[in-house]
Order: C-alpha cells, then sequence, then structure tokens
C-alpha cells in the first residue's frame, strides 16, 4: 500500500475515501485515482532534478485523462505527446504549448501540421522521411520547426520484449551512427533547426544500468554535433522508470537524476524528462466486484465483473497486479489459490494464475492494484463491453472524471449502410 491507497478501520481506502462507498456510487468496475499520490509522485521528479535546467513533461499515453494531465499541469508539467488526439487532450486540459514534445515514429503530415499550428515546444523526429515531411510542410507555412532526432543508441534495456525501444531491431528512431549525417541533412533546410537529441530506451526500467551506457552515448553524440557547428542546446531523455508491481526494487527519480547529472552536467543543455508509469502507475486502482466463485475438478475462479478489455496488460504482457481484497482478511483466515478471471470470451482473459488470496465470495470487492498507468488509456470495447469510470479522489471527495459508457452509447456508434436499411 501506499500514500494514496491504504486499510482504515479494515476497509481499503483512497485516500480518506472508503472504496466500500465509492463502489456503491459509481459501481464497478473503475478506475480509481488518488490526487496525493499523483502530486507526491510528481513532486519526488521536481525535486530530483532541481539544480538543473530541467522540465517534466508527463508521458500521455500511461494515462490520457485530462484531469490526471490537469493534476500535472498545475504542478508545472509538461506533456509528452505521440498521437493528434493526445497533443488536444494535453492542450484541452492545459499544458502549455511550449512545455509539448510531440514524439511518435508514425506522425502523418496531418499531425505534423498540426503541431506547427499549436507551437509545440519540440517534435522529435524518427525517420528521414519524416524530416523531410516536416520540412516540406513547415517551408510552405513559412516557419522554422525545432526538432530534435531520436536516436537509437543500440541498449537492451532488459525490459518486456513489447516495451524495449532502443536496440537496432526495434522500429524506433535513427541509429545513432548515422545520427551526425541526419543533422547534416537537417542543416541543409531552412524550415528546421535542430535544436536538441533524444533518445528513449524502453518502459518499466527496474535498474539503472541500460540507462548509463545510453545516455553516455547521447553526451558524446553531443559534443561530436557540436562539433560539427550544430547549436545542441536541450536533450530529451525520455522515460522509462519502472515501478513496484511485485517485488521489483526500481531506482528512485532522485537515482535518475544522478545518472543523468553525471552523463551531462556540463553541457549546459535543458534537460527534459518525460516519465508516464512512474507518475501514475501506483497512484490508480482497478476496483471491481467478485461475480461468481467457480469450482472445477482442479481448479478455483474467481470471476469478475472487470475483464481483459478494461485492463489488458495481465493478458498482453503476462504482468503481474497485486489484487487485494477490499475489506481486509483476518489473520486467522487461510488463503485459497485461486485464478483471477474476467467475462470475456478468452481463456487469455485472466488476471491472476494460481494466485494464493483470501477467500472471497459473489459481491466481494476486489483492488487491483498499480493500474493507473496503461489501464484505461489501453481500454476497448470488446464483447460490446463499455468503456469503465473512472474517478479521481481528493481526501473524502471523489470527481467523476469519465462516466461510464453506456451500451446504448456504444452500439448508437455503428451506422447501417443504406442497402441494409
Amino acid at each position: 500500500m501506499n500514500g494514496g491507497f491504504s486499510y482504515q478501520d479494515g476497509v481499503l481506502h483512497a485516500e480518506n475515501l472508503s472504496l466500500s462507498v465509492l463502489a456503491d456510487a459509481v459501481g464497478t468496475p473503475a478506475y480509481v485515482y488518488s490526487s496525493v499520490r499523483l502530486e507526491a509522485n510528481y513532486r519526488r521528479f521536481s525535486d530530483a532534478f532541481s539544480g538543473l535546467d530541467a522540465r517534466i513533461c508527463f508521458a500521455v499515453k500511461a494515462n490520457s485523462n485530462q484531469a490526471v494531465i490537469r493534476t500535472f499541469a498545475e504542478l508545472g508539467a509538461g506533456a509528452d505527446v505521440v498521437s493528434l488526439g493526445e497533443m488536444k487532450r494535453a492542450l484541452a486540459a492545459g499544458a502549455p504549448a511550449d512545455k509539448i514534445v510531440y514524439s511518435g515514429v508514425g506522425k502523418t503530415r496531418g499531425e505534423l501540421r498540426a503541431a506547427l499550428e499549436a507551437g509545440l515546444w519540440q517534435i522529435n523526429l524518427e525517420s528521414l522521411p519524416e524530416m523531410v515531411a516536416l520540412s516540406e510542410i513547415a517551408a510552405e507555412m513559412n516557419v522554422v520547426a525545432s526538432v530534435a532526432v531520436r536516436v537509437n543508441p543500440d541498449v537492451d534495456a532488459g525490459s518486456h520484449h513489447k516495451i524495449s525501444t532502443g536496440r537496432k531491431e526495434n522500429k524506433f528512431g535513427i541509429d545513432i551512427d548515422h545520427a551526425r549525417q541526419t543533422y547534416a541533412d537537417i542543416a541543409q533546410r531552412s524550415s528546421l533547426k535542430a535544436v536538441g537529441v533524444a533518445v528513449h530506451i524502453g518502459s518499466q526500467l527496474t535498474g539503472l544500468e541500460p540507462f548509463r551506457p545510453a545516455f553516455q552515448r547521447v553526451a558524446d553524440l553531443v559534443r561530436a554535433l557540436r562539433d560539427d557547428g550544430h547549436d545542441i542546446r536541450r536533450i530529451d531523455f525520455g522515460g522509462g522508470l519502472g515501478v513496484v508491481y511485485h517485488n521489483e526494487n526500481p531506482p528512485s527519480p532522485a537515482e535518475y537524476a544522478e545518472v543523468i547529472r553525471h552523463a551531462v552536467g556540463d553541457l549546459g543543455c535543458v534537460i527534459t524528462v518525460e516519465p508516464g508509469r512512474a507518475l501514475v502507475g501506483d497512484a490508480g486502482i482497478l476496483l471491481s466486484r467478485v461475480v461468481y466463485r467457480k469450482s472445477g475438478l482442479h481448479r478455483r475462479f474467481l470471476i469478475l465483473d472487470a475483464a481483459m478489455n478494461d485492463l489488458i496488460r495481465p493478458a498482453l504482457y503476462d504482468a503481474w497486479h497485486t489484487i487485494t481484497p477490499v475489506v481486509e482478511a483476518s489473520h486467522a483466515e487461510g488463503k485459497v489459490v485461486v485464478d483471477v478471471v474476467g467475462p470475456v470470451c478468452e481463456t487469455g482473459d485472466t488476471f491472476a494464475t494460481q494466485r494464493a488470496l483470501p477467500p472471497l465470495s459473489a459481491g466481494d470487492l476486489v483492488a487491483i492494484m498499480t493500474a493507473g498507468a496503461y489501464g484505461a488509456a489501453m481500454a476497448s470495447s470488446y464483447n460490446s463491453r463499455p468503456l469503465l469510470a473512472e474517478v479521481l479522489v481528493r481526501n473524502r471527495e471523489f470527481a467523476v472524471i469519465r462516466p461510464r459508457q453506456t451500451i446504448e452509447d456504444l452500439i448508437g456508434l455503428d451506422r447501417l449502410p443504406s442497402w441494409l436499411s
């Protein structure tokens, strides 16, 4: 448990609000976020980078709810976005345009034009065709685009292969060995100004070792680019710092910041970091209710009203999430080994396999912990299940920050062609 979620008088609370009371008010399943935890996580980063000219840009892909983005923006954060939708969400939520970085490997011409029209702080280029496209669009608009090139340092982050982004075989960025030629090409285009270098090697990193060689290679590249005559004044280090899901021991933001200080502290650059999971992961839970307790020949199942369409990480990444009863179990109660599953018609709709939990029955509430990142943002309506509600808590108050979608809303999006009318 953390400062956002703890037991009080035997009932799990979000801050000072009982999750039992909240479930009765908003229904289940629902994502629940703690304001105090969001703010504390941000301050850990801002404190860690004190003394450096640093910008903390929240990676919106981790949690794109505008209330979450606004919470960070009011503390001084910018945003890292990877789509036109994320950019518009960030702007609508109050993130200043001059603190927004536009990343992503497949930005369309329309997205690039919109980014220039919005006056964003920086566009991170990830390929030569993208560089050509942006230069043509900027020239048409008679503006100069501030860009950084995302370089691929060929460093193995040691994380799940689906969220590792810094190897030569990954789709992201430009090989660091080709970077000097890329910057020379940019210098030939009057509509582009190379202001920085960007890197991001992966997500959910639980050790500092992958960062050290990657950041050192970036520092060496900045020096080489300056020798080539490029006025590089910004370094974007991306995100990737992990959180505790099970028994991990990730570095603190202060330890992470020290690696950056050691690598580039003498370069006089504006530093950008883009934490996502590390800001929101442990600030959110998925609140769910047991629908049935089922016994098979050899296994027991707890069937929840939440499913893989609500939280896909266990199905997609074999990810572990701690599952805890909302009503605290007595120490005298033994544990039961169960599979915790959802109602979706897929065997992969499983949150935990052979997990030892206190005895639970139909109607009992459970919290799936550390679900604030890549939970609601990756949710879908598979099996025609409406998108679930999101709730933000502050002390004893709560606000529904995304209403639960109704089935009528969901199926009302369909349109029949004229020949089927």
